[in-house]
């Protein structure tokens, strides 16, 4: 494959904004959404890895719940760690790799190369002849079109709505596979399909055809990955084993990652059964996202003697979204101004001083520790955004940030917000009698049920039902196990929840999934709010389209300024950076830390 010559770079930094020809295709090693790929055609490894780190050694991992499948594919069952996330990925394969140093740029896996066309309205995915199963079968174009169709079909929703973007399907060769793209109603090309296609994972047509493909199963896949399960305990533990035979472990994108010889991960009942698991040596490394532990449980003797090291990494990647999710498709929190005045009753500053020991930052965007966060007031390419519907959206929405509310410190600055709360919800028809506020017209009581599946976060939400006990409303804390919670998220049988989004530096398709209203009655999408918002539907799915990073930002803080707006979440907060504890003794990794942060898969046993 040639290199890419000056000529080709500067096509790919201009065909954004001047699209020639869709049949006079580029042959590229790797693709990225906007401008060129940080690494070239002869690079070696990643910059983020050790590639000379040894092989050998066990690691133990710790999840907290229970597992019931080896399909991670499907909204049925709770699949085990380790099959097909973007965390510890290990025994399926995308047809591209993706970079943890770039917002989003992919490089060849199973795919080698491709071919893309100028306007992105199709791609060819040329794969590697040496690609093979861990049965030892070649991976062909029949693998990848099964794959495509299984899961557009009776994949997960993000996978469904994806997928049916394509147009045609079809197999150029034994290891050619040609995707052409639908275009939006608008007419434009979703530049982000090529890539989304990139991210597909392939699944063995052979081990897939005698069985169905939407139901949860133990039975041990057959994947390209670089492991394969040696052991399985359901519901207990899962042991991964690395391929000796693992046809990718020369790749530039494979080098210096995937250095365990086995990895062990024990499922916990809660978290702080697995605290003190870790605390005797059960299990190697812990993320910690409890900061009131962070700060006072990791007090005991490795610690102080230095064979448990306890620090905090920093990243660059957009933080979680988390907090109380409102559910609209309740009657009671249709209301928007219900909503907007349930605000001003969560106390973030007490919470972190009292909970989190003053660790947190209070989240107040859609994209918190990012360029993506919307700023105070709409300007520039954001403004002739919202412009377009400014005679829909409040006039507010252009003078008044959309920041959630702050309670001071001062003895009065509860009582100062609850006085707001209370004024919205008397001007807006609600109504206070013997304790209890009751709705406009209906009079029902304004009561609720908090659905927790963590209980770390009971002592959170038990401090804002006590909050709303001061202006009326009663709210019922429960919490369930992880599979009692996963069934009723996927069906959004709730009426407040705890959870959150993780969202890319390139957010794009998936933000249909997570706001779209054709989502806000489809099982297991994460539009857990059930937001159903004409304009927030045309802005997000324009994201997809955008010809240059500065217009991709644009319109997310467009989206982000609706979204905060429409009061779906009361946000928590975040941290900016990762805490990690882990035994040292024999653990050793890289000392870059890229873009998104830890990457765990680059850890190596010494």
């Amino acid at each position: 494959m040639r290199l890419l010559t000056f000529f080709t770079l500067i096509l790919l930094g201009f065909f954004h904004v001047n699209p020639s020809r869709a049949d006079e295709d580029i042959t590229l090693f790797a693709i990225a959404m906007y401008g060129t790929p940080k690494y070239k055609e002869a690079f070696t490894h990643f910059d983020y890895v050790n590639p000379n780190a040894p092989k050998g050694g066990t690691l133990k991992l710790a999840a907290n719940g229970t597992f019931d499948s080896l399909n991670p594919f499907i909204i049925r069952g709770q699949p085990a760690l380790g099959l097909n996330t973007g965390y510890l990925s290990l025994v399926y394969e995308p047809l591209m790799a993706r970079s943890h140093d770039e917002p989003f740029s992919l490089y060849g896996l199973i795919a080698e190369s491709v071919k893309l066309a100028k306007d992105r309205s199709s791609i060819i995915f040329n794969l590697n002849p040496k690609a093979r199963w861990s049965d030892g079968q070649s991976i062909t174009a029949d693998d990848v079109l099964f794959s495509f169709a299984l899961l557009r079909d009776k994949g997960r929703p993000n996978h469904r709505a994806y997928y049916k973007k394509v147009e045609k399907a079809e197999k150029l060769s034994p290891l050619q596979v040609r995707f052409t793209f639908k275009p939006n109603a608008d007419g434009k090309v979703d530049h982000e399909m090529p890539l989304i296609m990139g991210l597909m994972p392939v699944l063995p047509q052979h081990d897939w055809l005698d069985r169905t493909f939407d139901q949860t199963t133990l039975r041990p896949p057959i994947g390209s990955g670089p492991y394969v399960i040696a052991a399985l305990n359901p519901g207990r533990s899962i042991t991964y084993r690395r391929n000796p035979n693992y046809w990718g472990r020369d790749l530039a994108v494979e080098r210096g990652l995937h250095n365990f010889d086995e990895i062990h991960i024990d499922y916990y009942r809660d978290d702080s059964i697995a605290l003190q698991a870790f605390k005797a040596d059960q299990y190697d490394i812990r993320r910690e996202n409890n900061a009131s532990q962070w700060a006072t449980a990791y007090d005991f003797p490795a610690v102080d003697d230095g064979r448990v090291l306890h620090t905090s990494l920093p990243h660059q990647r957009t933080e979680p979204a988390e907090g109380f999710i409102l559910n609209t498709r309740r009657a009671l929190f249709k209301d928007d101004l219900l909503r907007e005045a349930l605000q001003y009753t969560f106390d973030f500053n007490w919470i972190n001083r009292n909970l989190f020991h003053d660790q947190f930052q209070r989240t107040e965007s859609y994209f918190p520790n990012s360029e993506l966060e919307a700023p105070l007031l709409p300007e520039g390419k954001e403004l002739e955004i919202l412009n377009h519907y400014r005679s829909q959206l409040s006039p507010d929405l252009f003078t008044t940030p959309v920041r959630p509310p702050v309670i001071d410190d001062s003895d009065d600055g509860l009582r100062k917000n609850l006085l707001k709360a209370s004024a919205l919800l008397h001007g807006a028809g609600y109504n206070l009698h013997n304790d209890q506020l009751y709705t406009p017209g209906s009079h029902l009581p304004v009561t609720f049920e908090i659905l927790l599946s963590d209980p770390s976060e009971e002592k959170i939400a038990l401090h804002w039902a006590h909050i709303l006990k001061r202006l009326g409303i009663s709210a019922r804390v429960h919490t369930i196990d992880s599979a009692q919670y996963q069934a009723r998220l996927a069906q959004f049988d709730y009426d407040i929840t705890v959870n959150r989004w993780f969202n890319s530096l390139s957010p794009g398709n998936e933000q249909m999934n997570f706001w779209g209203s054709a989502a806000a009655h489809e099982p297991g999408s994460r539009n857990y709010p059930g937001i159903q918002n004409p304009i927030i539907d045309s802005i997000a799915a324009t994201l997809p389209s955008s010809s240059t990073r500065e217009e991709l930002v644009a319109i997310t803080h467009a989206l982000d300024r609706l979204l905060m707006a429409g009061h779906y979440m009361i946000p928590f907060y975040y941290l900016g950076h990762d805490n990690i504890a882990y035994w040292s003794q024999h653990l050793r990794r890289p000392s870059i830390i890229p873009l998104e942060g830890l990457v765990q898969e680059s850890w190596w046993y010494e």
